[in-house]
């Protein structure tokens, strides 16, 4: 089967200090992929990169077929093909929910008003905030902003939604709400990478696990063999210093 995102040998640094060191993954059609290690190891900077937000130093990315880290490549496009949510959510605030929600299926895919604005009170309301839709974000919780950018994230049909550490603003009682969410885009087929330090949940909901140490993949595999019986003596020590 072919991959629907790659990434071969990617190097990234800044100031001279390397942050990935010849990181390759690949991620194939409805799979859900949890990065997980420590602050610091790479994976912001592994999904800023993935989506172009930050160049590469070398290696290359495909999505699909096309090399998308040429830089050649309409940056803004690639990005209309990818549903990315951070963990700040990043709603403008001088735009409502259901504005926010629509703005890329508006602006870049040329979606009709009438038909985006449809869309997207169908999205809303689909992730519980139909009654919101012509609030401003900053009448929503932390957890309720999470989710307007997650319905703001597959709004146009992306072939991958990458995930970065989405729970980590969030009060603890506001996670939940997220995370289900989340399984339920994954019993619905999405193609999900995601960079998170909720473990259990990704115990739970991947496919497949990968720890990153330091920019460099250690170890991958099921989320049972990695997480009840890690081959690599860094990926023990993590999960102990983890559960610990």
């Amino acid at each position: 089967m072919t991959a629907v995102l790659q990434a071969e040998g990617l190097w990234k640094s800044f100031d001279g200090a390397p942050v990935l060191r010849g990181v390759s993954l690949e991620l194939s059609p409805h799979e859900v992929v949890a990065v997980i290690g420590a602050s610091g190891s790479g994976k912001s900077t592994l999904l800023r990169c993935l989506n172009l937000l930050e160049g590469i130093d070398d290696g290359r990315i495909l999505l699909g077929e096309e090399d998308i880290s040429d830089p050649r490549v309409d940056a803004d496009r690639v990005r209309s093909r990818l549903g990315t949510v951070f963990q700040s959510y990043n709603l403008f605030p001088h735009l409502t929910v259901l504005q926010n929600v629509t703005l890329a299926s508006r602006v870049v895919r040329r979606m009709p008003r009438r038909e985006a604005n449809d869309r997207g009170r169908a999205l809303l309301e689909r992730v519980g905030l139909g009654a919101f839709a012509d609030e401003h974000p900053d009448r929503l919780s932390g957890g309720q902003q999470q989710r307007a950018a997650l319905a703001r994230a597959i709004a146009t049909d992306p072939e991958v939604l990458l995930l970065d550490e989405i729970t980590s603003a969030l009060d603890p009682e506001l996670v939940g709400e997220v995370l289900s969410l989340v399984r339920q885009l994954t019993e619905d087929g999405a193609t999900i990478l995601m960079a998170t330090h909720e473990m259990a949940f990704a115990r739970d909901v991947a496919h497949r696990v990968l720890f990153l140490d330091e920019g460099r993949v250690i170890e991958q595999g099921p989320p049972d063999q990695v997480f009840r019986d890690p081959r690599e003596a860094r990926t023990r020590e993590f999960l102990t210093r983890f559960r610990a």
